[in-house]
């Protein structure tokens, strides 16, 4: 593969989830979802389909030479490729069908089993993260035009005193073992957060860690994971303390946590 223009795909990554998460806001103010049922029990809606469509056709078009690996394409999952991107075209479709605004779209480039690009759109909420080619992590500030890119501010994760850490964990699925697992720690605040907004909060410097002892596809985090790196911060497999890595058979990821710096990890 000839090497690839990062600058060039970070700009479309953008460009395509602003696109995808504007369809995604039109959908999401009709309530006419479509909800289906996936064969894994999920539940998918027009929106999925939608902004699936829009990202995945851009991304093609634009780099028809990187494996591209979507959720919504189970055709795709079957691909084996050192270098490809991996798109969740709407991740957090409970918190999107319950209207709760947390969800995200996400759109990754995973080299040698790791996510060294990522974007990160919550459209209901107006956030836009997202890795720079130069290795440094930004949310963007402003109208977010999908064709016009605004100020950016960088992101780095806090020096978290453990003492007092602020924890981040799902609304969707929190058990009884997340919470087994924080009664580890000194948790002065808790945050609770939709789809990969939990990595985002960390990179913002806005909570300290994030366990997650249940099942998640690397569609699900590749996105947020690199961003999240990108600003300083960590995501180790929950059992062998090493990176969490991609490109797995099948997409499907260990347990995992995700935390900030100075964080001193159970």
């Amino acid at each position: 593969m000839n090497e690839i223009n990062k600058t060039a795909l970070v700009i479309k990554m953008r460009e395509l989830a602003i696109r995808a998460g504007q369809e995604i806001i039109k959908i999401y103010e009709t309530d006419e979802f479509d909800i289906e049922t996936k064969e894994d029990a999920s539940p998918v809606t027009r929106a999925d389909k939608a902004a699936d469509a829009i990202i995945t056709e851009g991304l093609a078009h634009a780099f028809p030479n990187i494996t591209l690996v979507t959720e919504e394409q189970a055709s795709t999952h079957a691909q084996n490729s050192n270098t490809f991107l991996i798109v969740d075209p709407l991740d957090g479709t409970k918190e999107f069908i319950n209207k709760r605004g947390e969800f995200t779209v996400n759109i990754a480039l995973v080299e040698s089993n790791e996510p060294v690009l990522g974007v990160v759109f919550a459209p209901a909420l107006s956030r836009l993260f997202y890795t720079k080619a130069d290795g440094t992590a930004v949310e963007e500030l402003g109208s977010l035009d999908p064709d016009d890119i605004g100020d950016v501010q960088r992101l780095r994760v806090r020096h978290s005193n453990n003492d007092a850490l602020t924890a981040v964990a799902s609304k969707s699925h929190r058990d009884a073992a997340t919470d087994e697992y924080l009664a580890k720690y000194n948790i002065s605040e808790f945050k609770a957060a939709g789809s990969s907004l939990k990595f985002c909060l960390i990179a913002a410097g806005e909570a300290d860690l994030y366990p997650r002892l249940g099942r998640t596809m690397e569609w699900d985090t590749a996105a947020a994971d690199a961003i999240l790196r990108a600003a300083g911060g960590k995501t180790l497999n929950f059992t062998t303390k090493i990176p969490l890595d991609y490109g797995k058979q099948e997409y499907e990821n260990s347990f995992f946590i995700a935390f900030g710096a100075g964080v001193q990890i159970s």
